[in-house]
């Protein structure tokens, strides 16, 4: 069992950086993929970053280059790090987890957090 919390939505000015962080509680961190998910007002949620226990990253192609996945099984914590921020990112975003492999596929992810806001001005 696991469970999600993220921080660190914010409202930030256009070009500017934010840093979210996505806490889990319960057993087996590392063996989990986790996955960032985004859905801003009137659009589908979408996988925006993606990563195994291992150096295996997945970005949609809207944010490569400006957003970082990593973790720290040692404090059992997710990130994203978001850089050169559009008007565009604006959206919830959602930490996710599901065993072993990462999905683009919400379905397929078992736990997920209650989501933080980021909203990016122009």
């Amino acid at each position: 069992q696991v469970q999600l919390v993220e921080s660190g939505g914010a409202l930030v000015q256009a070009g500017g950086s934010l840093r979210l962080s996505c806490a889990a509680s319960g057993r087996s961190f590392s063996n989990y993929a986790m996955g960032w998910f985004r859905q801003a007002p009137g659009k589908e949620r979408e996988l925006v970053a993606a990563i195994t226990w291992g150096p295996n990253t997945y970005y949609t192609d809207s944010v490569k280059g400006r957003f970082t996945i990593s973790r720290d099984n040692t404090k059992n914590t997710v990130y994203l790090q978001m850089n050169s921020l559009k008007p565009e990112d604006t959206a919830v975003y959602y930490c996710a987890a599901r065993w072993a492999y990462w999905t683009r596929y919400s379905n397929d992810y078992s736990y997920w957090g209650q989501g933080t806001q980021v909203t990016v001005s122009s």
